[in-house]
């Protein structure tokens, strides 16, 4: 095999290696960081396919990506929460139950989400007396969650796609 054929073969493996670990980040961004894991793939392919300077733009891009659409849930989550009817102080609470959350069980959704929406169930409820409209806040936050969901998925594919302009050059 010459060098020639034998760097083309490595060049395919680690381009169909980048896009099934960007596929994987993909599909599990319900219940896991799946933007991390798709930038964690793009950093990877850069790693060992080196930066030119389209692949520098669209690191960049790609990073920016990541990060935006790590944070969209929490304010999505709570923007929708305090819409129905939660103060701030208690959106905050519900959040910092969520880190503390992902901490005691490190998966985002059981973690994560699910102690956010019983803390602030619980406040809401122990706050207002009332049941249904504890239930009312706790709604709006899984709508904010379910919304980020949508949008990370989209941002994900955004990312695969620019990663894509950027290994197909």
């Amino acid at each position: 095999m010459t060098d020639g054929s034998l760097n083309l073969v490595l060049d395919i493996f680690i381009k169909v290696f980048t896009i099934l670990f960007m596929g994987i980040g993909l599909l599990v961004i319900p219940i896991l960081p799946g933007l991390v894991i798709i930038w964690a793939a793009a950093l990877g392919y850069g790693v060992a396919s080196g930066f030119s300077t389209l692949g520098w733009v669209m690191f960049t891009i790609i990073s920016l990506l990541m990060l935006g659409g790590s944070i969209l849930d929490n304010v999505l989550m709570s923007v929708h929460a305090h819409k129905e009817g939660a103060p701030w102080w208690v959106v905050l609470i519900a959040m910092i139950s969520a880190i503390v959350g992902t901490f005691i069980v490190p998966i985002p959704i059981v973690g994560g989400v699910l102690t956010a929406l019983v803390s602030l169930f619980l406040i809401q409820w122990l706050r207002l007396k009332n049941a249904r409209l504890a239930l009312n806040s706790m709604r709006g936050m899984l709508v904010g969650w379910s919304w980020a969901l949508l949008l990370r998925f989209i941002i994900g594919l955004v990312m695969i796609s620019l990663w894509l302009v950027w290994a197909l050059a």
